[in-house]
């Protein structure tokens, strides 16, 4: 029996990528989107370019254009969603994961899901700098699957 495995390089030649940024908790999601081109320039990727949305809750209708588009190998979507004290967090949260993940299915394009959602604005500078940079980690994502979707 023959087993054959494909992933994805980390490897951003001849890559153009696109991000879709919420202007909203920017104090985070600046550092999101640091963290991402950081990742992009340091693999190589040729071209991103980055679209700023009001919120996160904008976030997949531009993603899943872009994705139409055929301009981009995979469109990375960057946005903090932090727990006030109404349902507005449970209800932004749940729809733009929805979201991100149709404009992928729909598109065929990969659209990597780097919306955070913390209980309080700590957690979120934790993720975007303190500690560890997840748009770095979720532009790492969006390398692999750009990359792998161009072995299928």
């Amino acid at each position: 029996m023959e087993v054959r495995v494909f992933e994805g390089e980390f490897k951003g030649d001849g890559l153009s990528m696109a991000i879709v940024v919420a202007r909203f908790n920017d104090l985070l999601t600046d550092e999101l989107l640091s963290g991402a081109i950081d990742c992009f320039e340091r693999h190589g990727v040729e071209r991103v370019d980055v679209f700023k949305v009001p919120g996160s809750f904008e976030i997949p209708i531009i993603a899943k254009k872009l994705a139409e588009s055929g301009k981009y190998d995979a469109i990375l979507a960057l946005g903090v969603v932090v727990r006030g004290e109404t349902k507005h967090f449970d209800l932004v949260a749940n729809e733009v994961s929805k979201g991100v993940a149709q404009a992928g299915l729909i598109t065929g394009v990969p659209v990597i899901f780097g919306v955070i959602a913390v209980e309080d604005e700590l957690q979120g500078l934790n993720r975007a700098g303190i500690k560890s940079n997840k748009g770095f980690e979720y532009a790492m994502a969006a390398l692999e699957m750009a990359n792998l979707m161009k072995k299928l």
